[in-house]
């Protein structure tokens, strides 16, 4: 279950020639992949793509129209894999995930389809995420391109592009026998606008017809002597052929080039940054009218040399805006420059910042910087973020407050089944002690925050058992604990987490969140997910896969929010004088897709006037002592702190809002760490029956008559002095 679904939407897809489609950039790239002739589909979700597979899983009732094959890969290894089909046959194929996270995890299959090269379009659509939205490492997905010779499109953020840039891809990747890498940032996935569609069509050859024809080429096999050859037809004929049909499409573009002697070179996908700041130093509109000519790279790798210096012949001085570290484009054109002997001064990043998402702010000071250097004629306005941030003038300045609070780090959901998990870890180490936790990749790695503070290290998806591999210690009285998610476990997990510690006999302990989806990146199905799919395969307990592979000891806790029950198995997890690796998989619903799923149903019901109950948790004023120690063990956002309604009291009580979904974690968390009384359930009733109601009066009566008795007492109490 998806947290979004894109069935109203994936009807547009079905328009053709001179319709203007007004979508979302997935929506456009799925549009496009369908006028290109695509014969097969795959990739492994991940944000900012997430919802470009979800589009695909939506459409498939358009894809089998066409005869295109989808299908969510296990891993972003198994989706490069299958750009395999497009080696000996001429099918156009795409595949899709996160970042230089997802290429790592790609990487060998790419480094191997590269060296054969390809005979259909091979396109792999990267997620890029770096920058200010980024969950992942600092790094960028140039290099990888640069180190297998695969060539890079980073197109400029407009839907008419990105839909251009699908089709091109296809048609350079044919034109050079070379994958090609389509660069599609953050807000280029996320932003809306309109192109003219085309038809889509049919691929000349389907999949089901290429196994009818089994074709093969020992020389594109990466086996010697033939890896060899490659290396040497990389150089010799894709690359020069790679370069031909980049200029002669016109693939990178040029504005204003005769405008002035000075110019601005720019990564594609940075382009609208960069327009917006020349808008605000007055030397550029909306439109991209532009007073400084500017060669806009679409195509990042490789680097055309005849047009770095076509653009820089007759020029003072250019300023190259590449995002992020290593300076490669940079470096690359110095070298270009030189070696043709163009006198042309090249700034970048010693007027840039040399890390760092390239925003507004970053960029209009370094164009600024640069400008007033060699052109500062085309400069009419002054934009405030100029002012530096010491300037109290400027709305950068930094103002200490006399009690600043502190950076509220990100945390799971209210109503997280993983809370009750990590709740009962930190109830078990007052028994066992502590412990090495070794986390991994999903929403469990929010642990790692107060109040939980468990997680040491994360080294990538389903590695949190590989992690923990080292630490095995066999005179240690105490195991380490490894953290995993269901997602991380069928995409990397089990053979390398789990058979391996099988396989040496690792004696740690590995806790599997299974919470039904790959919660993460957006709540999508996976093995053990417990829907019914037309398509899928699911309902496959991770405990039998586990114990398929050779674990002895492993338990499956149903219910997570049983926090007795959760904290009593870790205890006999980190007690037991069972060898070998110890697996627990904790088991419950996202809450978040849990909601999505009921909140329809509920307010459905609620319409039709039935009688729903909706489970509510909150604190008795009157009994809470305001020690917060139920906040400090659940971290949960609905729990938080009110005034303190007893006069002789000034510490804040504790509260819960009314974001409440009922878990009632935080009343088993107080019951098992044996806290406190004062957390009560209340169910409240829309369209109460009959019955309800004389309930409620009932007990409402019941009530007062209880507290009649209080009230004399406490009215006949006097002081004496």
């Amino acid at each position: 279950m998806a947290e979004r679904s894109f069935t109203n939407e994936v009807g547009k897809l079905r328009q053709g020639c001179g319709t203007t489609l007004h979508v979302e950039g997935i929506l456009a790239v799925t549009k496009a992949l369908l006028q290109s002739g695509v014969a097969y589909v795959g990739g492994y979700q991940g944000a900012p793509i997430s919802h470009l597979m979800d589009v695909l899983g939506d459409s498939k009732d358009v894809l089998d129209e066409l005869g295109v094959y989808f299908e969510n890969s296990a891993s972003e290894a198994t989706a490069a894999a299958m750009l395999a089909a497009s080696v000996h046959y001429p099918l156009r194929g795409a595949v899709t995930w996160k970042s230089t996270v997802g290429t790592n995890v790609a990487a060998d299959a790419l480094a191997n389809l590269a060296s054969g090269g390809v005979t259909g379009g091979a396109l792999i659509i990267l997620g890029e995420d770096y920058g200010e939205g980024s969950s992942i490492m600092q790094e960028r997905s140039h290099a990888f391109a640069m180190k297998s010779q695969m060539w890079l499109l980073d197109p400029r953020p407009n839907i008419t592009a990105i839909v251009n840039a699908v089709k091109s891809g296809f048609e350079l990747s044919e034109a050079s026998n070379t994958p090609v890498f389509l660069l599609l940032r953050l807000r280029s996935c996320h932003l809306h606008g309109a192109f003219q569609a085309e038809d889509n069509k049919r691929p000349p050859m389907t999949v089901t017809e290429a196994t009818r024809q089994p074709t093969r080429d020992v020389s594109r096999i990466v086996l010697p002597p033939a890896n060899f050859q490659h290396e040497k037809e990389k150089i010799e004929n894709r690359w020069p052929a790679a370069v031909k049909h980049i200029r002669d499409h016109g693939l990178n573009e040029v504005f204003g080039d005769d405008l002035a002697d000075v110019g601005i070179i720019v990564q594609g996908g940075l382009y609208n940054t960069l327009n917006r700041s020349m808008e605000l130093l007055g030397c550029s509109d909306a439109f991209g009218n532009t007073r400084v000519p500017l060669y806009v790279m679409n195509v990042a790798y490789p680097v055309i040399d005849e047009e770095v210096i076509e653009f820089c012949t007759g020029k003072r001085s250019v300023l190259l805006i590449e995002e992020g570290q290593p300076d490669f484009i940079e470096q690359n054109i110095n070298a270009i420059l030189r070696r043709a002997g163009i006198p042309t001064e090249l700034h970048g990043k010693d007027m840039l910042t040399m890390a760092g998402e390239y925003t507004s702010l970053v960029v209009t000071r370094g164009v600024h910087t640069f400008l007033s250097s060699y052109l500062p004629e085309v400069i009419s306005a002054e934009p405030a973020l100029l002012r530096s941030a010491d300037d109290p003038a400027s709305p950068f300045a930094v103002r200490v407050e006399p009690h600043t609070v502190r950076p509220r780090p990100p945390g799971l959901c209210t109503g997280c089944p993983e809370r009750p998990i990590f709740s009962g870890l930190k109830l078990a180490e007052r028994e066992t002690g502590e412990h090495h936790i070794s986390a991994d990749i999903g929403c469990h790695l929010f642990s790692i925050n107060a109040p939980f503070d468990l997680g040491a290290t994360t080294m990538g998806y389903g590695l949190g058992s590989a992690a923990a591999a080292a630490l095995n210690s066999k005179g240690s009285d105490r195991r380490t604990i490894a953290m995993m998610g269901d997602g991380g476990f069928w995409h990397n997990g089990l053979s390398s987490g789990v058979g391996n510690a099988v396989f040496n006999k690792n004696d740690q302990l590995l806790v599997v969140v299974d919470n039904d989806y790959a919660a993460a990146t957006g709540g999508q199905d996976v093995l053990s997910s417990h829907a019914d799919l037309p398509t899928r395969s699911t309902k496959h307990p991770i405990e039998r896969a586990v114990r398929g592979i050779g674990v002895k000891w492993a338990r499956t806790i149903a219910d997570t929010y049983d926090v007795t029950t959760v904290r009593d198995t870790f205890v006999d997890a980190l007690t037991t004088d069972e060898t070998g690796p110890k697996v627990l998989v904790m088991q419950s619903e996202c809450q978040l897709n849990r909601q999505r799923r009921e909140k329809p149903q509920r307010a459905q019901a609620l319409q039709a006037g039935e009688r729903v109950v909706r489970e509510r948790f909150g604190v008795d004023p009157e009994t809470c002592t305001g020690d917060h120690a139920c906040i400090r063990i659940s971290g949960c956002p609905s729990l938080t702190i009110t005034d303190n309604p007893d006069p002789m009291r000034t510490d804040p009580i504790a509260t819960v809002l009314d974001s409440c979904v009922g878990c009632g974690v935080c009343g088993a968390n107080a019951h098992a760490a044996v806290l406190c009384p004062s957390f009560y359930r209340t169910d409240v009733v829309y369209n109460p029956t009959r019955r309800d109601r004389m309930l409620a009066r009932l007990r409402t009566w019941w009530i007062n008559m209880l507290a009649r008795g209080i009230e004399r007492r406490a009215a006949g109490f006097e002081v004496t002095p």
